[in-house]
């Protein structure tokens, strides 16, 4: 049996904040409108949610299609929608945000994209649609759940110093942090794996590399131990 829906129906489409770290900076990554509405213009990645599929796969979906990324840390972020936040028609966005490895992803256009490249995220030109606001959206939930989930690692290359990691969060949270208890207090989970033998050299003297251990964070994880910076 098969029904009829008798009420309106809004569009559905994912938008997409993917961020990266490098050179010290954190940065977004923007494609160039190919099309109208505002065209030639900067935004998110994103597109319409075909029928057949969830939610999160439109998401990877479409970050392949329009910036080449597959296989990254993905979640939803929000859902936007305000009456007249796309000109085409009644448009309802679940907005997702997405980390990556920068060393491991270019940015490069697809599909209706003229172009993609990454910003720093302080240097953000205007927006199309409402993305300014989702992309402030992104921006307070990263600053707000890389204090107690180690996603961060997920913006840092496979080895990195205690420095590089220290950067990223201070970064990330706008604020200088003592270097001691950083140290201590990163140290402290047991999350972190010295790499033998492995350093990065520098004007000052060698700095130990270290890796992310997941493993180890997911069995302390399941027991209920909180990482809390």
């Amino acid at each position: 049996m098969s029904y009829t829906c008798k009420y309106p129906r809004a569009a559905l489409t994912v938008d997409c904040v993917v961020f990266g770290f490098n050179e010290g900076e954190l940065k977004v990554l923007l494609i160039e409108r190919g099309l109208e509405p505002f065209k030639g213009r900067w935004a998110l990645p994103g597109g319409f949610v075909r029928v057949d599929e969830t939610l999160d796969d439109a998401a990877r979906r479409e970050l392949e299609e329009e910036a080449g990324l597959k296989n990254v840390f993905l979640e939803q972020l929000f859902t936007f929608g305000e009456v007249e936040r796309d000109p085409r028609e009644r448009v309802v966005s679940v907005a997702h945000y997405a980390l990556v490895k920068l060393s491991e992803h270019e940015a490069r256009a697809a599909t209706d994209a003229a172009n993609a490249r990454w910003f720093e995220t302080s240097k953000v030109p205007k927006l199309a649609f409402d993305h300014s606001e989702i992309l402030s959206t992104a921006l307070a939930r990263l600053k707000a759940k890389v204090r107690y989930q180690p996603i961060g690692f997920e913006l840092l290359p496979p080895q990195f110093t205690l420095s590089q990691l220290q950067h990223l969060y201070e970064t990330i949270l706008g604020t200088k942090l003592d270097k001691r208890n950083f140290r201590k207090k990163v140290l402290s989970f047991g999350l972190l794996v010295p790499l033998k033998e492995a350093f990065q050299g520098g004007r000052h003297r060698p700095a130990r590399l270290f890796r992310f251990d997941d493993k180890r964070y997911e069995q302390l994880r399941k027991k209920g131990v909180s990482f809390d910076l």
